[in-house]
């Protein structure tokens, strides 16, 4: 991997991975319309640490809540007791359906999965659902982060799972999960944040220890950086979103991952690109 790959790798990764718009998709498709070798799954997983780091950075004081809270209430005998620390339990029984399914499946998530076929498809059929989402969600009244449940909290976890198949987004399908079940959007937007915490640090050490030897070949200089790159584009990243979701709906993402699954399609077919 040179140095310029790894800047834009860096940047794909940080300006897509919050965006609902699939990070996996773009870190696929750039390198094929560049004529670049497709980093791999392992490389993806890495450089996701750098969005690990801008959520820390951005949500810090609700971290150190959560972690306060946490402490406090195994203290205490009463971890559901107050809210910072309901917050750290439902973050962390969430991560439990990604952790069981991607490990039971890991084999394929590295490499049939990520076939541009099935990331087009993915692409087309999650901006469908979340279309669909935005609908139900005008019908009823949305509940802010404070009121979320347990059930919430599992229902978005298991909705984060969707992300294993590329193409779907992790943001994506946790927003989408959350309108569903009547969160609103920006309640449902923090919480996927602080629900990618645990579930990207997990995927990114595993895959740095596990595929270590393929990481050393691609070269930990342009890894570092695309690590760095991704870390302050996707704390831009995260401020946009927050900021356009209080006053739109996500219909411009389905939109955008309509048009972007039918053009990889049309290029599929064509032999432009190669799967």
């Amino acid at each position: 991997m040179t140095l310029l790959e790894a800047i834009v790798l860096g940047l794909v990764q940080g300006l897509t991975e919050f965006i609902p718009v699939s990070s996996t998709a773009h870190l696929r498709l750039v390198p094929a319309l560049l004529g670049w070798r497709d980093p791999g799954a392992a490389a993806s997983a890495v450089i996701q640490l750098g969005t690990l780091l801008a959520v820390v950075v951005y949500f810090a004081s609700d971290c150190w809540r959560m972690t306060v809270g946490f402490v406090r209430g195994l203290l205490t005998r009463r971890p559901l007791a107050d809210a910072d620390s309901r917050l750290a339990w439902y973050v962390g029984l969430g991560t439990v359906p990604i952790v069981v399914i991607g490990l039971a499946f890991k084999d394929f998530i590295r490499s049939g999965a990520r076939g541009l076929w099935i990331i087009s498809i993915a692409l087309v059929a999650l901006a469908l659902v979340l279309w669909l989402a935005e609908t139900m969600s005008k019908r009823r009244m949305l509940r802010p982060m404070t009121e979320m449940t347990l059930r919430d909290a599992v229902s978005m976890g298991l909705g984060q799972t969707i992300a294993l198949i590329p193409g779907c987004s992790r943001s994506g399908s946790t927003i989408m999960t959350g309108l569903f079940i009547g969160l609103n959007r920006e309640a449902a937007a923090r919480f996927s944040f602080l629900l990618s915490i645990p579930a990207v640090f997990g995927s990114g050490i595993f895959e740095l220890v596990d595929e270590r030897h393929h990481l050393a070949a691609l070269g930990w200089e342009p890894i570092v950086v695309s690590i760095a790159v991704s870390a302050v584009s996707g704390w831009l990243s995260i401020w946009f979103l927050l900021r356009f979701l209080r006053t739109h709906t996500t219909h411009l993402f389905s939109w955008y991952r309509i048009a972007l699954g039918v053009v990889m399609m049309l290029l599929l077919s064509q032999g432009a690109i190669a799967n």
